[in-house]
Order: structure tokens, then C-alpha cells, then sequence
């Protein structure tokens, strides 16, 4: 019996493997649970990239719906996204606000003036502190923030047009359902 272990062993292993490949094929890799979603958002007071002595705060965003697309100049995935946000960002009837993640602000003013700018509002996070209690992975990534103050979507990675009509309108659709 004792030389059936190391057989018993390795049916284990393929076993497992088998599985992984299994759950792999129907699960998308980008789709990360986030612990976030139906819960307040992070405080935060970030300064503004183009005025840094003022500071937006979660407080000064409460009463309106808002997307938070994290972005940055060093980032390639961001400049996949960003045409699809000049395109697509005006038309969702909310807000969009850029958060600078951990990029020098010459960097940031630099590539917008470069690419377009599609949003309404950008803040900074130089030090990407304030990212960490978002549980910000990378960017891009994208927060859909309610009128209270509360996460209702979160996409890692960035958005396609499929992704926005799929994905993102039909949430924000339902947040003007509920607001009253």
C-alpha cells in the first residue's frame, strides 16, 4: 500500500491541474471580485491636478452619481481606453473623474494635452495611498460611486465600447432608478 502513495499522489495532482483548467475556461481572468461593492467608498481629500492647493473630497462628491476611472501616463492600458473615453464619456450623463494613480503631474498634464482630456474633474494620488483603501490593483481601473457615497461597479482593466454598453450604462440606469 505504501508504494501506491506517491501513484495516488500524482492522480491528485492531475486532479487539481484538471480542475484549474476547468474553472479557467467559463471564469473571466479580469473579473476580481471586489469586497467594495455595496459599500461606502474610501474617505478621501485628493488635490486637483491642475490647481493642487485645492482638494476634492468623497464629502464634496455626495449627491450625484460619478464614475472614478483610475489612469495614469506610464500606463499602455490606459491609452487603449482613453479613445474610448473621449468617445464614449460625455454621452453616460454622469461625471467622470479621472484619478491620476501614482504619476507625475507634468507627466499627466503632458499626456492629456497629448490624448484629449474626457473628464469632468481630476484628482491626484501621487503616492497612490488613497488607492490602497480602494484596493486599486493597477490602472485602469473604474469605480461606479453612487449619489451616497457608495461603490456599485468596479471594472479592473480597461473599458470598450462593449464593455460600456454592456456593462457600465445599464448600472448607471439603475442608480437613476433608484435615486428619487
Amino acid at each position: 500500500m505504501s508504494r501506491l502513495l506517491p501513484f495516488f499522489g500524482f492522480l491528485l495532482l492531475v486532479a487539481l491541474f484538471g480542475f484549474g483548467i476547468w474553472w479557467n475556461t467559463g471564469h473571466d481572468q479580469r473579473e476580481v471580485p471586489s469586497p467594495l461593492i455595496d459599500k461606502p467608498a474610501p474617505a478621501y481629500a485628493l488635490p486637483k491636478l491642475d490647481d493642487p492647493a485645492q482638494t476634492v473630497s468623497k464629502a464634496a462628491m455626495l449627491g450625484h452619481p460619478y464614475l472614478l476611472n483610475v489612469f495614469a501616463s506610464w500606463c499602455i492600458a490606459c491609452g487603449e481606453e482613453h479613445p474610448v473615453l473621449m468617445a464614449e464619456g460625455r454621452t453616460l450623463g454622469i461625471p467622470v473623474v479621472g484619478y491620476n494613480y501614482k504619476d507625475a503631474p507634468e507627466d499627466a498634464k503632458a499626456w492629456l494635452a497629448q490624448h484629449g482630456n474626457p473628464y469632468d474633474l481630476i484628482v491626484a494620488d501621487r503616492e497612490g495611498r488613497t488607492a490602497i483603501d480602494f484596493g486599486v490593483y493597477g490602472a485602469p481601473e473604474s469605480f461606479l460611486v453612487d449619489a451616497k457615497g457608495v461603490i456599485r461597479y468596479k471594472r479592473i482593466g480597461p473599458f470598450t465600447p462593449e464593455a460600456i454598453e454592456r456593462e457600465l450604462k445599464p448600472a448607471i440606469a439603475a442608480l437613476q432608478r433608484e435615486t428619487p
